[in-house]
């Protein structure tokens, strides 16, 4: 494996790019490929089966291009696939799953909320790592069609305000300090939700923790890339690129192919 293979990230639409973004700011002089699997998005309401196969496909893909390492940039994949992908493939691999931890550990109130899609919440992944935080209550919600108007490019949009508001306003009522995004579609949502929370009820999501591990696992193989003249960063989508191209600030060229 060269050090200029790009990293692979894939994610089920066009908004694991907040997970690009962080990598990509703490990792500038690296390659990278982005897919984006928007046909089969929303991952967070198909069988645990399906989203194996889909993550397979996705990783299968990946490997093809090279990628030296892999980033599931999908809470939803790497709760209920990485095992798989871990024991079928030599590579490494770097999941994301909601950041409990952090807010567990620093709640006052010893209330946090989470808002995640039902394929998070219902993993076991989750339910073992939730279970660990007894001292806390994890005031859970799924967000029903969220990931659907993100992908529509309808993010500050009246219905999506109407829609987080009735899901942010219990878990406000119950006096929640921390606020867990368990979807890297969510912060793209952060501007509004920040119009409905208030203030001292802290955001956290897995981003910055994503990237600061990506380096760690390519240091420690050895794969990190230092001299860069001319980095390459590829998106690949399997529908119309409108507004994964808007979200990227029409700023690199994405490659539509159906996979």
């Amino acid at each position: 494996m060269k050090k200029n293979n790009p990293i692979g990230l894939f994610y089920s639409g066009i908004c694991g790019t907040s997970i690009w973004k962080e990598i990509n700011k703490l990792l500038p002089l690296e390659n990278s490929i982005y897919l984006a699997d928007s046909k089969n998005a929303p991952y967070g309401l198909k069988s645990k089966e399906e989203i194996i196969a889909l993550s397979k496909k996705n990783t299968e893909f990946l490997l093809n291009k090279n990628c030296k390492i892999i980033v599931v940039a999908c809470n939803t994949a790497t709760t209920n696939a990485i095992k798989e992908l871990r024991a079928t493939y030599d590579v490494p691999f770097i999941g994301i799953e909601p950041a409990i931890k952090p807010a567990a550990i620093n709640s006052k109130t010893n209330k946090i909320g989470i808002l995640a899609t039902k394929g998070t919440l219902n993993s076991e992944l989750f339910y073992n790592t939730a279970s660990s935080f007894t001292n806390v209550e994890i005031l859970e919600q799924i967000g029903h069609g969220l990931v659907q108007l993100i992908e529509n490019g309808n993010i500050d949009t009246p219905e999506m305000l109407v829609l987080l508001k009735s899901y942010l306003k219990p878990m406000i009522e119950q006096n929640i300090d921390y606020l867990v995004l368990g979807c890297s579609h969510y912060p793209y949502l952060i501007p509004q939700i920040k119009k409905i929370i208030p203030s001292n009820i802290k955001i956290i999501d897995s981003g910055e923790a994503v990237a600061k591990q990506t380096k760690n696992i390519l240091n420690k193989n050895n794969l990190l890339h230092l001299k860069n003249n001319k980095v390459s960063n590829v998106f690949y989508s399997n529908v119309n690129s409108d507004v994964l191209n808007t979200i990227l600030g029409n700023r690199y060229s994405i490659i539509e192919q159906d996979f």
